[in-house]
């Protein structure tokens, strides 16, 4: 949805995948495929190297096991954190999750593991001197996007949103500069996705 959101306003946009099956879906929504593992390599500085901004959205995905967490959702993540400092890439937002401000919530289940990748994940970048966004969606849905959503820089509430608000979201991120340095959960809500971004900017300032 990113891809597609962006290209359409007449963004230039990379999009790294691993499988190159799905370089063909990365073209049919406007964007330039970069066939990368982000697992596998050690450097990810040639796939960014040039870029205004960075996000990450990648993710082991249900099924995979702690340890594909810890080399996906936080190991190419911190990558990426390392790619950007190297070639003076300012700006990244990364898309996290509900829970992730506390994983010790998540109890002795699946989602524990989930939720310290992301969680550690979201600690590097906050600890770096980029100019970072944490974005962290609810439950995440394929229902069409409505453009209203709720954001709030309070943690720990439970709802769901649909992907493609999620997008929007990311979208508006990469416009407001007043988000660097915030980190925010996303819910689906009543609010047109950019004033709702723009406010909870303004709400931290």
């Amino acid at each position: 949805y990113l891809t597609r959101m962006l290209a359409g306003r007449g963004d230039r946009v990379r999009g790294i995948v691993r499988n190159p099956d799905h370089a063909a879906d990365v073209e049919a929504d406007g964007g330039e495929p970069v066939v990368l593992d982000m697992e596998a390599a050690a450097d990810l500085s040639d796939a960014v190297r040039g870029a205004d901004a960075i996000v990450f959205a990648a993710g082991a995905g249900p099924g995979s096991g702690a340890e594909r967490k810890k080399t996906v959702d936080f190991g190419a993540a911190v990558k990426l954190v390392e790619a950007a400092q190297a070639t003076g890439v300012r700006r990244y937002v990364i898309v996290s999750s509900i829970g992730a401000h506390d994983p010790s919530s998540a109890g002795d289940g699946p989602m524990g593991p989930y939720l310290e990748a992301k969680h550690d994940a979201d600690e590097r970048l906050m600890s770096s001197a980029l100019d970072w966004t944490v974005v962290r969606p609810g439950g995440l849905t394929d229902d069409p996007g409505t453009g209203k959503v709720d954001v709030s820089t309070e943690m720990g509430r439970r709802k769901s949103i649909p992907r493609e608000d999620v997008a929007a979201i990311l979208a508006a991120c990469l416009d407001a500069p007043e988000t660097i340095g915030l980190a925010f959960e996303a819910f689906e809500g009543d609010q047109d996705v950019e004033l709702a971004v723009r406010a909870l900017a303004r709400t931290e300032s």
